[in-house]
């Protein structure tokens, strides 16, 4: 009887080896993949029980947090002042600002070259004037030369003269730098005292112009007239 021949493994050893590890990686990749699949589930289930075990007032603030807008509208500030100046002089307006601000605590002021783009000039001048407690008109020889800068200061002594609570609203002043001479000065600003900034009494004349108690006066009508508009829009 013959004996009949033995079947041998047509791979070598070492690519059955080969076969035999990579299985036992997949396998171990698998439980590997289980244990973290076990976790998450563990950990949504814990970030569940925790939300389940907060107070419904408390869930209501998160989702309140979450819903918030990023940036929230500002609300619109009554100045204390803006300084009306020719387009060459806007360096000398921001130190002006600089000085009334920082040396005197006269804030929040700004200069009409700051006020918001995009817009007409007129609808900047009407914010600029009635959204401040004071107009100052920066006197220098650049200012007369300035076609639009004559109608700002005509603008602005109008609406001091027509509406009451804007009376002696309006403050001329000569600064250090390239002051206009008087006798250059319109006649209807002559008729108003004008800071001069090199006087020695410059200290005192603003004190006594710009004061706490006439601010908050016109800073209530502001707001007054302010929400009867809106109400008025709304109806």
């Amino acid at each position: 009887m013959g004996i009949g021949k033995s079947k041998t493994d047509p791979c070598p050893l070492s690519l059955s080896w080969g076969k035999s590890h990579s299985v036992d990686t997949s396998q171990r990749q698998h439980k590997s993949d289980s244990k973290k699949s076990e976790e998450m589930s563990l950990s949504d289930a814990a970030a569940h029980s925790n939300t389940a075990e907060m107070p419904t007032g408390e869930q209501e603030g998160a989702k309140g947090v979450e819903e918030m807008p990023e940036e929230e509208a500002e609300e619109e500030v009554f100045l204390k002042f803006v300084i009306l100046h020719a387009e060459e002089d806007t360096d000398e307006a921001l130190r002006v600002q600089n000085l009334l601000e920082n040396d005197f605590g006269i804030k929040p002021g700004i200069i009409f070259a700051e006020m918001p783009g995009g817009r007409q000039h007129l609808q900047n001048l009407d914010d600029a004037v009635n959204g401040s407690a004071w107009t100052i008109l920066l006197l220098t020889k650049n200012f007369l030369r300035d076609t639009w800068c004559k109608f700002q200061f005509y603008t602005s002594l109008m609406n001091s003269v027509n509406r009451q609570h804007k009376y002696n609203s309006v403050i001329p002043m000569r600064p250090l730098n390239n002051p206009l001479p008087r006798e250059r000065t319109p006649f209807a600003l002559r008729t108003i005292n004008a800071l001069e900034e090199e006087s020695r009494g410059f200290p005192t004349q603003v004190e006594r112009i710009f004061k706490d108690s006439v601010y908050r006066i016109q800073q209530a009508i502001w707001k007054e007239t302010r929400n009867t508009v809106q109400r008025q829009f709304i109806a």
